[in-house]
């Protein structure tokens, strides 16, 4: 008995070690900074699992699209970097939208203001996104838009002037 309680004693002061040593190394402070948006994004998946496992009423899919969305949009700022978050903050409004439009989904009887509170916030996120992203440069690109549009009908409508004369025998 005495030699499996030092085995298991030993094995506990080995991982101890480790975990210590890998904690000095940054391992632990790395996978934090990485993988905390799993905090968020794993009880929202969870959440869904319960509901499509008819474990739980379709108002948890309020609070799961909420989370699943914020996971997402987190793990996005971690890789992609936070100043993302200039720009993608208007996703925040619409992982509430997402949660109440599936509530709406799968609730029955229907419930009548969740449809259209969903489509006003995913309006909102849209047009907040959009004047968002206007302000970060996309007047460029209406700028490039609108100048080839330009000359497309320059070019077109000449090209179309001769061809009518051609068909009338001009």
């Amino acid at each position: 008995m005495s030699s499996r309680k030092d085995l298991a004693l030993g094995i506990f002061i080995v991982v101890a070690g480790v975990v210590i040593l890998l904690g000095k190394l940054g391992v632990f402070g790395f996978l934090g900074r990485t993988l905390w948006p799993l905090v968020l994004l794993l009880p929202g998946i969870f959440l869904h699992i319960m509901f499509f496992g008819r474990r739980a009423s379709a108002a948890i899919l309020i609070p799961g699209g909420i989370l699943t969305v914020y996971g997402m949009l987190f793990f996005i700022c971690n890789i992609g970097g936070w100043g993302l978050m200039a720009s993608l903050w208007p996703v925040l409004i619409l992982g509430v939208a997402v949660g109440l439009y599936e509530y709406y989904l799968y609730e029955t009887p229907r419930p009548g203001a969740a449809l259209p509170v969903a489509l006003g916030l995913t309006l909102l996120s849209i047009l907040i996104f959009i004047f968002t992203w206007l302000e970060t440069g996309g007047f460029y690109l209406i700028a490039l838009i609108l100048i080839a549009a330009g000359i497309w009908m320059i070019l077109g409508r000449n090209r179309s002037r001769r061809n009518n004369k051609w068909s009338r025998g001009w």
